[in-house]
């Protein structure tokens, strides 16, 4: 294993630790709320200051990207070639209701391209790790996006807007549109998680507006070293700054991208 995916994994298990120590007692577990919907736990905090502290010691000149800190440069650095990119709790509302669907999500970028990658879901102490050529892995066995190639057939992973409810007309319409052409869409409430899900082939492709950086840099690096896609809707490579992803096997994936791509946010500006 490379070694700074090493440190990625010791710092996603020692948050997976403080959540399950956390979970055990969920109603107690102190709540505030950021925006609407969007809440944020202790357990959140002190789950990014675990992997912050193991990080940070490591490589005290990398920079960090965290979703509760926000961006914490490296003491006297500008931003360096290397940035690692936190969730620590990624489905806080999943965690806020006991309701076993969350993850701890770390990806590693060099130059802004994910290289390392870990997700971890503590509730299941399933590990899915990717470093950038080397393939991608879960509790260290090789794993491979789905074979399905008729969207027909396929499960599709979605996460409805939350945060920002004004686009969510246009989204309803875009479920529909993609009920009526795939087998089944499921909505987890996680999407680091949903992503790792299509990496290991239990869905075939899955799509989501109104993400940040921290819920898909590993993701996408474990769907690539499984053999599948991602992009935005429209299929282009522009999914870490638009918060808009497509991922899937590569047969779903451009099937998905003919239905998609009429509500990419690319198209949006266009018209």
């Amino acid at each position: 294993m490379h070694p700074m995916l090493n440190i990625a994994v010791k710092a996603a298990r020692k948050a997976g630790s403080v959540i399950n120590r956390a979970s055990m007692d969920v109603d107690r577990v102190h709540v505030s709320r950021k925006q609407h919907n969007d809440f944020v736990t202790e357990v959140d905090r002190a789950a990014e200051a675990a992997i912050i502290e193991i990080i940070h010691t490591a490589y005290p000149e990398h920079a960090i990207l965290a979703e509760e800190s926000g961006q914490s440069w490296a003491e006297g650095e500008e931003a360096g070639e290397y940035t690692w990119v936190i969730d620590p709790l990624d489905g806080t509302t999943n965690f806020i209701h006991g309701f076993p669907q969350y993850c701890v999500s770390i990806a590693q970028l060099h130059k802004g391209v994910p290289v390392q990658a870990v997700v971890y879901d503590p509730t299941r102490d399933e590990l899915f790790t990717a470093s950038k050529g080397a393939g991608a892995f879960l509790n260290n066995r090789r794993i491979r996006v789905s074979r399905r190639d008729k969207l027909a057939d396929c499960l599709v992973g979605t996460g409805f807007p939350y945060r920002d409810l004004a686009g969510l007309d246009q989204y309803m319409e875009l479920f529909a549109l993609m009920t009526q052409n795939c087998a089944g869409l499921r909505r987890p409430g996680a999407a680091a998680l949903d992503l790792a899900y299509v990496a290991c082939g239990r869905t075939d492709g899955f799509f989501e507006q109104g993400l940040k950086p921290w819920d898909m840099a590993a993701g996408m690096l474990l769907v690539t070293e499984a053999g599948g896609l991602t992009g935005n809707y429209a299929g282009e490579a522009r999914q870490l700054e638009q918060g808009e992803i497509l991922a899937g096997n590569p047969k779903a994936f451009a099937q998905m991208v003919r239905l998609l791509s009429p509500f990419s946010a690319d198209h949006a500006k266009a018209a």
